[in-house]
């Protein structure tokens, strides 16, 4: 498999599901800020001109982290990455896509780039401070589901490793988050590949 990927960015995430799988794959930086995911070569692997790109081994390109990381629980489910049963993995996708699709999407984004937006520099402040509260309101949620325990949902599973990416946001998007998701993104950071 090819992974692309373009550190500090929810690809991160990603790389640390590949290590969980065990998988083996090319790692592939395609680096955001020096716009390689415009490049022609890049958008005729992946024509949205994102990361993280999965390229498999039968020449399928996989995109879109929540679809990456299901593909990577099913087709690896040694590794546990979602739990057993339909009711308890919907939960782990609930998660999932709360904090892919609404804390990152729409809060960290706006936090972090609201001149991509609005051109104006108050509104741009006020965008910021709107995309903060999402990420702040969604840190607290994440705390409640972690409560006392090592992971979101007891074992590891894909929302852990979004959670992952998104907390090593918190300078950027300005933040800080709750002291339990400190030592939570610590726990995860040791086991990244990275």
């Amino acid at each position: 498999m090819k992974f692309y990927h373009s550190p500090g960015s929810c690809s991160e995430g990603i790389l640390l599901l590949l290590a969980a799988c065990g998988a083996e794959y090319e790692l592939i930086v395609t680096d955001l800020k020096s716009g390689a995911h415009r490049d022609p070569a890049y958008l005729a692997i992946n024509p949205k001109g994102k990361v993280p790109a999965l390229g498999l081994t039968d020449g399928t390109v996989l995109t879109e982290w929540p679809v990456i990381a299901y593909w990577l629980a099913k087709a690896y489910p040694d590794a546990g990455l979602l739990p057993s049963g339909l009711a308890e993995e919907v939960k782990v996708m609930a998660l999932t896509e709360h904090i892919v699709s609404g804390l990152h999407m729409r809060g960290s984004v706006f936090a972090m780039m609201p001149q991509k937006f609005l051109p104006d520099m108050t509104a741009q402040a006020e965008l910021r401070r709107y995309g903060q509260e999402i990420v702040r309101e969604g840190f607290d949620v994440l705390a409640e589901q972690l409560g006392d325990k090592e992971h979101l949902f007891g074992a590891f599973s894909i929302a852990d490793a979004a959670a992952y990416y998104l907390i090593s946001w918190k300078e950027r998007i300005g933040i800080e988050p709750p002291a339990v998701l400190e030592s939570y993104h610590q726990r995860l950071t040791s086991i990244s590949p990275i």
